[in-house]
């Protein structure tokens, strides 16, 4: 009965859920809202107007570093394990890896954004 009562309410709150989501955006309707591209690009333009590759280069240097941070994530975990010196190492290797590439990022001044 329990079962049968909770996957009746998960089912009904959803589709409330789902039905608002629709519904709400339908009641204001601005120009803005149906332009597909927030980035400052005239999506109707040409394909074939000149851009700052910056913009691509701060992308990937700042994917580059977030994903690399989060393989420190687990550390509080993997301290309590048996191999704790082993684990430190990798982690300041590891350190030492994104403290090199940002040392190297500054030296080429990729981190500035005029060219």
């Amino acid at each position: 009965m329990n079962t049968m009562l909770l996957l009746l309410v998960n089912t009904t709150l959803a589709s409330i859920m789902v039905m608002v989501a629709f519904w709400l955006p339908q009641l204001n309707i601005y120009t803005e809202k149906y332009n597909p591209y927030e980035c400052g690009f005239d999506p109707t333009g040409s394909a074939r107007l000149p851009f700052s590759m910056k913009f691509f280069l701060v992308a990937i240097t700042f994917l580059l570093f977030d994903l690399e941070i989060a393989l420190l994530l687990p550390l509080p975990w993997a301290l309590q394990s048996h191999t704790l010196i082993l684990t430190l190492v990798m982690t300041l290797l590891l350190i030492m890896i994104l403290a090199l590439g940002l040392a190297y990022e500054w030296t080429q001044k990729g981190l500035e954004w005029e060219e």
